[in-house]
């Protein structure tokens, strides 16, 4: 198997990116796939999981590979590809892969997570639509999960500004729940990208939903909740979000408004209090210090080290997290300037890392 392979393998038994950092201490990742089930179950692979990678991960593997051959914009992003969201990895439990339908590059970008009820008020939906378009005139990616209500809104005020947006799926990406956001979908793919951690011919169960959550929150440097009942999906991503040590945003409403409640228990936990896109944007600092830069600077930065990172390249692949130890920038910024130089012909990913491109 290849390498891109080896990775939808263990993705497919639902290994964890936490748990192959315990198992890539001992062995790198062709050892491991190449381990009898016998030996899997001894290391702390269920019997369950040891059968599956051993009989049944392959033809998995190749089903999603054959779907990232269907189209240009189809992307398996594994755990080791420079693409793959720094942020995300820095969580508990990051996915082994993401598949991805639209720009895989957004995901490096900087994005602020919008959640919400799924059946809010009209003055709910407006506020979300609003604070998503504002965000995004401001530099900021909308990143959601694209159910109805809030999300939905959410979605739609980035693209209504002309912005682009993320959203994460609970489900793979041959169908798109609910049915009624189909259109929303196709207007995402081209002006963004759908995510999903789920193979693509996955369909969507209930508990799928609350994990994809983590995704939306592991993407973001911040979390707004718009309107959000006192138990409510939206409560659980704003409890990962300071979990993540991610700010966490919450708009108040009438103290009559149930779906507002949980926002009101979020402010009275400590959550930032938004009444404008201001109160938000006055946390760029934070935006920083979580390793993301703003547009503008990310382009400088990428200018600056994209020189320095080329010199540093060779003909041994060199991993991304010790090519931004030699330059002193963030793992971030490596990526996004690798990605430049892989686009220009300069630099290419192979296993291990990147290489420099002869005669450059």
């Amino acid at each position: 198997m290849t390498n891109v392979q080896h990775w939808l393998a263990l993705a497919s038994i639902g290994l964890s990116g936490q748990r192959y950092r315990e198992l890539s201490e001992h062995m790198s990742l062709a050892e491991l796939l190449a381990l009898p089930a016998s030996t899997l179950q001894q290391i702390g692979f269920t019997s369950r999981q040891a059968q599956r990678l051993c009989y049944e991960a392959k033809p998995l593997a190749e089903q999603a590979l054959a779907w990232q051959a269907e189209a240009s914009d189809h992307h398996v992003i594994c755990f080791d590809h420079p693409l793959y969201p720094p942020l995300l990895k820095e969580t508990r439990q990051p996915p082994l892969v993401l598949f991805v339908k639209g720009d895989a590059t957004l995901l490096a970008k900087p994005q602020i997570a919008m959640v919400g009820s799924r059946s809010p008020s009209p003055t709910g939906r407006k506020i979300a639509r609003q604070l998503a378009a504002e965000l995004t005139q401001n530099g900021m990616l909308v990143t959601s999960g694209m159910a109805q209500g809030i999300d939905s809104e959410c979605h739609k005020g980035a693209l209504d500004a002309g912005g682009k947006t993320l959203a994460v799926l609970g489900h793979g990406l041959r169908q798109i729940y609910p049915n009624s956001n189909k259109p929303l979908a196709a207007h995402i793919v081209q002006a963004g990208a759908l995510i999903s951690e789920y193979f693509p011919d996955i369909r969507a169960r209930a508990e799928f939903f609350p994990q994809r959550n983590r995704i939306v929150v592991g993407l973001s440097t911040g979390t707004v909740v718009v309107e959000a009942a006192l138990k409510s999906g939206s409560l659980i991503s704003a409890h990962l979000a300071v979990d993540y040590n991610r700010e966490v945003f919450a708009v108040p409403g009438a103290i009559t408004n149930p779906q507002a409640a949980g926002c009101h228990y979020l402010i009275q936990q400590g959550a930032k209090l938004v009444t404008c896109v201001a109160d938000i944007l006055e946390e760029r600092a934070l935006f920083a210090d979580n390793g993301l830069a703003q547009a503008s600077e990310i382009n400088a930065i990428v200018d600056l080290c994209t020189q320095q990172l080329l010199d540093s390249l060779d003909e041994q692949p060199i991993p991304v997290d010790l090519l931004a130890e030699r330059v002193g920038i963030t793992v971030t910024d490596v990526s996004i300037a690798l990605l430049e130089l892989e686009l220009a012909g300069k630099a290419a990913a192979v296993p291990g890392g990147y290489i420099r491109v002869r005669g450059t």
